[in-house]
């Protein structure tokens, strides 16, 4: 599974780990993803979407049927 919000676009950050003796080493920030099923009625079936924290709070707002349509303008599989 990708580190990828569908509702987002959310990647992971890239950077520097810095020790106490300020040796520099390679990491990354994964988003926090989450596997979440939602029912949307003008599809009439559920969906698994691979959201971010953030992306569920998005989802709440504007409403399920808004995001998805979103996602399927892009040219997303849902």
């Amino acid at each position: 599974m990708s580190a990828r919000c569908q509702v987002l676009g959310t990647i992971p950050g890239f950077g520097n780990s810095i020790s106490h003796s300020h040796v520099r080493t390679k990491r990354r920030w994964n988003p926090n993803i989450q596997t979440k099923h939602y029912w949307v009625p003008s599809l009439g079936r559920k969906v698994t979407l691979q959201v971010s924290a953030k992306g569920i709070k998005t989802i709440d707002r504007q409403g399920i049927d808004a995001v998805v349509a979103r996602i399927l303008a892009r040219g997303e599989r849902v």
